[in-house]
Order: C-alpha cells, then sequence, then structure tokens
C-alpha cells in the first residue's frame, strides 16, 4: 500500500516537475536555447506573487493572474533587449548571457530579500484530500498542479497547431531565415516564445511557493528538474515533458520511500540510466 501511495504521489509531483520543464521544452523548440536562468526566473515569480500577496492580500492562485501577465512581459523584454542578440551560430553567447542573467537574479532577491526562506500560505487547499478508497487518498494541491500541467500541454498544442502564433512558433524553428524572407520578424516571434515561456514559468513559481519553501538560491536545483524531466521526455516533445516529469517525480518518491536521503538522488539515477539507454529521450520528436 505504502508503494503505491508513493507511486500516485510521484504522478502528482511530476507535475509540478512538468510545469518546471514546459517552458524550457517550448523555447528550446522555438530558438534552439537553453536558457540557465530558468530555474532563476521560477524563483523569481515565486517572490512576484509573495509581493503581490503581501501588497493585496490575495490568495497565491488569485494573486497569479497579476504574476502571470508581468512575468510574460518581463520574458519579452529579456528576449528582444538581451537575448535575441546572441543568438546566431554560437551557442556559447547565450549560455553566457543566461548564466549571467541567473547569477544576476539570485543576487538581486539575495539584496532584497535576504536569504531567509519563504512560503505562501494556501489555506485548506494544503491540506485538503480526496479519498479514493482502499486507504489511498490524493491531496488537492498535487491534483491541482498535476491538472495545471495538463491544462499548460493541452493549451501549448492547441497554440501551435491552431493559431497562427504557433505556426509562426514553427515555421521559425524549422528554418529562421527561409521565415525571415517570408515576412515573419523572428526577433518578435523569438520574444513572443519567451513571454509564453515565462507565463508557464509563472505558474510554476506560484505554485512552488504554495508547497514548499523558496529562497534565491532555490532557482539552479528547479532548472535541474525541469532539464531532467525534458531529456527524459524526449526533446520538442509537450506530451513527452509531462512524461518525463511524472518520470522523474516517481523515481524519486520511491527512492524516498528507500530512505528520505535517496529522493533527489534516484530521480538523478533513472535520468541517467535514461538517457544511457535512450540518448534522445522516451518520446522524441520525430522530425
Amino acid at each position: 500500500m505504502e508503494i503505491l501511495n508513493a507511486l500516485i504521489q510521484g504522478v502528482l509531483l511530476g507535475g509540478l516537475y512538468a510545469l518546471f520543464a514546459a517552458g524550457l521544452s517550448l523555447i528550446f523548440g522555438v530558438m534552439r536555447l537553453v536558457n540557465i536562468a530558468h530555474g532563476d526566473l521560477i524563483v523569481l515569480s515565486a517572490y512576484l506573487a509573495l509581493v503581490v500577496v503581501q501588497a493585496t492580500g490575495l490568495h497565491p492562485f488569485v494573486a497569479a493572474l497579476a504574476v502571470v501577465p508581468l512575468m510574460a512581459l518581463t520574458g519579452y523584454v529579456l528576449q528582444r533587449v538581451l537575448l535575441n542578440p546572441t543568438l546566431g551560430r554560437d551557442l556559447l553567447s547565450p549560455l553566457l548571457v543566461t548564466f549571467g542573467l541567473s547569477i544576476i537574479i539570485q543576487n538581486a532577491l539575495l539584496t532584497h530579500f535576504t536569504a531567509d526562506s519563504r512560503r505562501l500560505a494556501a489555506g485548506p487547499i494544503e491540506t485538503a484530500s480526496l479519498g479514493i478508497g482502499g486507504g489511498l487518498s490524493i491531496g488537492l494541491l498535487p491534483l491541482a498542479m498535476f491538472l495545471a500541467a495538463v491544462a499548460v500541454i493541452v493549451a501549448l498544442e492547441f497554440v501551435f497547431s491552431r493559431t497562427s502564433l504557433g505556426r509562426a512558433f514553427r515555421a521559425t524553428s524549422d528554418d529562421a531565415e527561409i521565415a525571415q524572407l517570408m515576412g515573419l520578424d523572428r526577433r518578435h516571434v523569438y520574444a513572443m516564445a519567451m513571454a509564453l515561456s515565462a507565463a508557464i514559468i509563472a505558474i510554476a513559481g506560484v505554485f512552488l511557493a504554495v508547497r514548499t519553501n523558496f529562497d534565491p538560491s532555490t532557482g539552479p536545483l528547479r532548472l535541474i528538474f525541469g532539464f531532467e524531466a525534458v531529456i527524459i521526455g524526449g526533446l520538442g516533445s509537450l506530451w513527452g515533458t509531462l512524461a518525463g516529469g511524472v518520470v522523474l517525480g516517481v523515481a524519486q518518491a520511491l527512492g524516498a520511500q528507500i530512505d528520505p536521503g535517496y529522493q533527489v538522488l534516484a530521480g538523478h539515477i533513472v535520468f541517467f540510466l535514461i538517457l544511457v539507454v535512450r540518448p534522445r529521450g522516451l518520446f522524441p520528436r520525430m522530425d
């Protein structure tokens, strides 16, 4: 029974990791950019939610209605001003710029909020659960995180397959120079991709702030979890990203059953094994 419960909790935890990974997968798929500052932007979103909640007294999930557009605007500006000039044949330049951005965000948060860990209170949903029989129950907060991840993946699939913006993403991803010749402004397309990624980051940041403590130094670990979920699922596959998050979450939950100290290590080991057996991930995008 404990193993079954761990499996269920691992699947639900995978929803949070899929939220960490979805924005990372999106921008890599559109512009082949690995954003080293991704985890720090998640933590930045958590602090923005904290500021909004403290200033207005709103519930964290309601505060997300302000955090999401703020982060989307931030992502658009960062891409247009800072990242677009670095994109090209040289893959090192954007890596260095996003690494520098990561350091700046961490130190700015440390300066303004100190190193003390914070957490947002979400009320009864934090402890409420739904019985599913057999002595098993599902926490409403983990369930909400998982459903949010599914909703984000469905929304992204809709954007990519049914909208003009999605067609612009696909065209620019396939051949940016040809897309530019056909009248697409790739600088704007890239910025819109980063804005959409930042909006997803904001959702992940709010759930992170409600689920666990956070501080300015927690961003890199979120980046690692998101990166592992993307690689496990397969680069360029949105549903693969969700699957990768679930695999990672289940591995950590089962590792914690053996010993709490093995929780994170178990996820890393599963990531390494999958990378050895299937270097392109479980569900790679077919070119």
